[in-house]
């Protein structure tokens, strides 16, 4: 097993105008020019520095997170992320789907692989890796991470890559449990509309991998 990453002094943050990637930049650009009222930034995490879960999606959803500001806030996959959430305690409040609902997370944090909403829901291969120092520093900053449930396979595919596996060591399948930089790495299939309304993805088992994660994290005293 190998030793958890380190920071290397790289801030687990994105800049909200950040310009690393011009198609992205371009985008939220062109998205800002429309829709002046929408954050239109790169969306930070959200949850405490001393949380034990950590779940990575893929991006910022046009009309969801890069409207609001807040990862997976505005639209349906975060109605389906944030439920589950309060149901095995990893969040407290009532989830309103704007940022400023009062909603807070318990023990846990949501961050993406990548911190800019891409055209189609697409991020390059080249916009994943250079989003991805971001992510690394992100799990390096948090002390108490025991655990990190990726969200889709390019999210698994990122954190993987982040903590220096093989992606041919720890391959992705709903429901699998990864041990990697001595941490738990719980794969679930994306909360998106697309795999709920093609039944890729049902409310039944995406609380059989909460479930699975709580067991990994039991409730602090």
């Amino acid at each position: 097993m190998t030793s958890k990453i380190t920071s290397d002094n790289i801030s687990p943050e994105a800049e909200k105008d950040c310009r690393l990637c011009p198609r992205l930049a371009a985008y939220r650009d062109q998205n800002r020019a429309e829709h002046p009222d929408w954050f239109n930034g790169a969306v930070a995490s959200f949850g405490p520095p001393t949380a034990r879960l950590l779940i990575v999606g893929l991006a910022p959803g046009v009309t969801g997170a890069n409207r609001t500001g807040r990862p997976f806030t505005g639209d349906y996959a975060g109605d389906l992320l944030y439920a589950t959430l309060a149901k095995f305690a990893f969040s407290h409040g009532d989830y309103g789907q704007h940022a400023n609902d009062g909603l807070q997370m318990t023990d846990s944090m949501i961050s993406n692989a990548v911190r800019c909403v891409p055209p189609q829901n697409k991020p390059t291969s080249l916009e994943i890796n250079q989003c991805r120092p971001f992510l690394q520093a992100r799990i390096a900053a948090l002390p108490n991470l025991k655990a990190i449930l990726t969200l889709g396979k390019i999210a698994h595919d990122s954190t993987i890559k982040a903590l220096g596996g093989r992606l041919k060591d720890y391959s992705f399948a709903h429901g699998a449990v990864h041990q990697l930089g001595g941490y738990h790495i719980v794969n679930s299939y994306h909360c998106s509309r697309y795999n709920t309304n093609t039944g890729r993805l049902t409310t039944p088992m995406f609380e059989d991998v909460f479930a699975a994660v709580r067991a990994l994290l039991p409730p602090l005293a």
